[in-house]
């Protein structure tokens, strides 16, 4: 392949490798300190100016993966010399906190990150999530400087199989504790500090409060500020799920898409000043330093920052008026983000699916441009477009599979109206969030925006609601992912000049993800799986066999997310809902259940598993001496203050004693 004879690239490949090698084996920050530097000293020496040595590519390959084990290294915690959680009680503390980002609050509660001053006094470093409910706690804004004085907390694990892992999602953005903010364990300091991300911050509230002035409708409002300003918060769960379904939710997210439109329109504004000596330097200078004053603007996010950063290199090639070479531009991109920003983005979702449908653009919208070149004006514009979309949609579309499981086939639709629109859309919002913020927006302007957005969310709606071409819940894990995207790769080599010798290896591939599938559904046969999940208000018993997953409850109203989160993850065709009785014999072992109607199971000389539910008042004492059990369970359908009587008890009389609410869902017949 002869993109990997490319330096940038294969730089580039190996630092990630690097970072997986360092993330994965939590390699120390001594070892790849001492072999980055071993390797980098013989490659000094190997180097040979007069030819190309394949031992100095060779240790230039070893001292680039270990500079990217020590990269993702010094970004762990433990690997910080004044990280915060060096210098922590076990009983409360005193931190100095610095708000750095407003979170999309809850319901209930605000949430926000903030940076670490110090911890009891002493100088520190780190990040933390801060949260608080909102009847008690004031509105933050980036900046604020605050006491607060509590027990910080791990961000929680997922307590039942297969749900979203917050607390590896805030990982990934270098957080794993979280600290509540209540009426009386804060004070918020006067005169605070000022950074440019407060500016920034200040600005955006200020054009937000402006545009709010302006009576936009909440729908408009709120898709206003995810495209110009990179705020999704505001974004209501149905207009974003009409999003995701219609295959636009990327549009909400500025990203490369809203760089490359706003640099072709920063382009043009500036032109005029080509016409001045060293007007071309300047105009590329100004040209960046808009492209990431809009990235400030916009909250540094991972996508908007990786856009940014690929789309300043692209404006300097073109400065220098030489053949660019994209691919390139993008390797030289990720590996300063990588390597100089944060070498945890490469973790992120945003962050993968943004690189993948940017190279998959580069790489088969020309091909589908050999492919078919229609004549017609009109008809070759909407077959770019088309064309743009699809590459695009089968670059992210394993990793689309792998988090999300779903696959909207009618994606075109909705692209092809959008993507037109978005150019617009961007030029036009500008020129009103400048009319807005000078108190100059006439009101024909606003109703022209704002029926804009609104036809466009119709026809996002519209597309959304054909259910019958969303494929949803499609079972994909991590090895279908790799297979899936070496089999779109060996297909497009095919396809860029097909040949016996390149059909080989996309056949080889394909048998390969066909003979996964088909293991996977041997093992799934014979696999037997029965767990207690965790939920509040109900009780719910899970029972996997084979392909068929049966739930017994007390509530036929239980957690559907739960279980077909659980469904899809394990390859599940049937569910069947039944009510939950109080005695089970599963294989050798016996469950009872006590719900509130506190009935006793039947005396027995021997029993298993004793599980407490919905809080039912008994003599733990009395029971334990009349049924024995090896092991007590409760759940979350109890009161936590009889959980916590139970526990004690079970302390006492020396019993293991297990709550789903901490420990997360029960598996019998496991080591829990």
């Amino acid at each position: 392949m002869r993109l990997l004879r490319s330096v940038p690239i294969k730089l580039t490949l190996f630092l990630i490798i690097g970072i997986l090698l360092g993330e994965y084996f939590n390699l120390p920050t001594e070892g790849a300190t001492t072999v980055t530097f071993v390797f980098l000293v013989l490659t000094a020496l190997l180097f040979k100016p007069e030819k190309n040595s394949i031992f100095f590519g060779i240790g230039m390959a070893f001292t680039t993966i270990g500079i990217g084990a020590l990269a993702i290294a010094l970004n762990h915690r433990e690997n910080r010399p004044n990280h915060y959680s060096k210098y922590v009680s076990k009983s409360d503390n005193n931190y100095q906190l610095k708000i750095v980002e407003e979170m999309k609050p809850t319901a209930f509660s605000y949430r926000y990150l903030a940076k670490v001053i110090a911890v009891n006094q002493t100088p520190s470093s780190g990040k933390i999530l801060l949260s608080g409910p909102k009847d008690s706690v004031h509105l933050l804004n980036v900046d604020d400087e605050l006491v607060a004085f509590g027990k910080e907390r791990k961000i929680p694990s997922p307590l039942n199989p297969h749900q979203f892992d917050y607390s590896k999602y805030m990982y990934s953005h270098g957080i794993s504790d979280q600290l509540t903010l209540s009426d009386g364990n804060y004070i918020l300091k006067t005169n605070s500090s000022k950074t440019i991300y407060g500016l920034a911050s200040h600005i955006r509230n200020t054009i937000i409060t402006n545009l709010k002035a302006a009576h936009f409708g909440s729908d408009e409002l709120s898709i206003i500020q995810a495209l110009l300003l990179g705020q999704r918060a505001d974004i209501s769960e149905d207009t974003y799920s009409n999003y995701k379904d219609a295959g636009a939710v990327h549009i909400l997210a500025v990203s490369g898409l809203h760089i490359g439109i706003l640099l072709l329109i920063l382009q043009f504004i500036l032109r005029p000043l080509e016409r001045f000596r060293k007007g071309k330097t300047v105009k590329t200078i100004l040209i960046i330093l808009l492209l990431w004053g809009f990235a400030l603007l916009a909250g540094f996010s991972a996508s908007v920052v990786r856009a940014v950063t690929m789309f300043s290199f692209l404006a300097y090639a073109q400065h220098l008026n030489r053949p660019s070479n994209n691919f390139n531009i993008l390797a030289l991109s990720m590996f300063a983000i990588l390597l100089v920003i944060n070498p945890r983005l490469l973790f992120q979702v945003g962050f993968q699916m943004s690189y993948a449908a940017v190279f998959s653009i580069i790489w088969i919208y020309p091909l589908l441009q050999k492919l078919y070149h229609p004549k017609n004006k009109i008809l070759r514009y909407f077959w770019q477009l088309l064309s743009v979309s699809i590459a695009a949609q089968l670059g992210v579309l394993p990793v689309s599979l792998y988090y999300f499981h779903q696959f909207p086939s009618l994606f075109f639709i909705s692209n092809l109206v959008i993507v037109p629109l978005l150019g617009v859309i961007l030029a036009l919002g500008i020129v009103v969030i400048i009319l807005a913020n000078i108190q100059l927006l006439p009101n024909w302007l606003i109703t022209i925006y704002d029926h804009i957005i609104k036809y466009m969310n119709l026809i996002v709606e519209w597309v959304a609601q054909q259910e019958e071409f969303i494929f949803r819940d499609i079972p994909f894990g991590l090895a279908q992912l790799i297979l899936a995207y070496l089999c779109i790769i060996t297909f497009i080599l095919f396809l860029t000049r097909p040949t016996f010798k390149k059909v080989l290896p996309f056949a080889f591939v394909l048998i390969c993800f066909q003979s996964w599938m088909i293991y996977n559904k041997i093992q799934l046969k014979q696999k037997e799986v029965l767990f207690l999940a965790h939920q509040t208000k109900n009780t719910l018993l899970v029972h996997h066999l084979g392909n068929q997953l049966t739930i017994l409850s007390k509530d036929s109203l239980y957690e559907k997310r739960l279980v077909n989160t659980y469904k899809v993850a394990e390859h599940i065709d049937e569910v069947k809902p039944k009510l939950l009785k109080n005695t089970y014999q599963w294989k050798d072992q016996h469950l009872f259940f006590i719900d509130s109607t506190g009935v006793k199971p039947p005396h027995k000389k021997s029993s298993d598993y004793l599980i407490l539910t919905q809080s039912p008042k008994i003599n733990l004492n009395r029971l334990i001496d009349s049924i024995k059990p090896h092991i007590i369970i409760a759940d979350g359908s109890n009161y936590r203050s009889y959980v916590n009587q139970w526990k004690a008890t079970c302390r006492k009389r020396k019993i293991p004693f297990y709550y789903t609410g901490e420990k997360g869902a029960y598996f019998f017949g496991h080591s829990n």
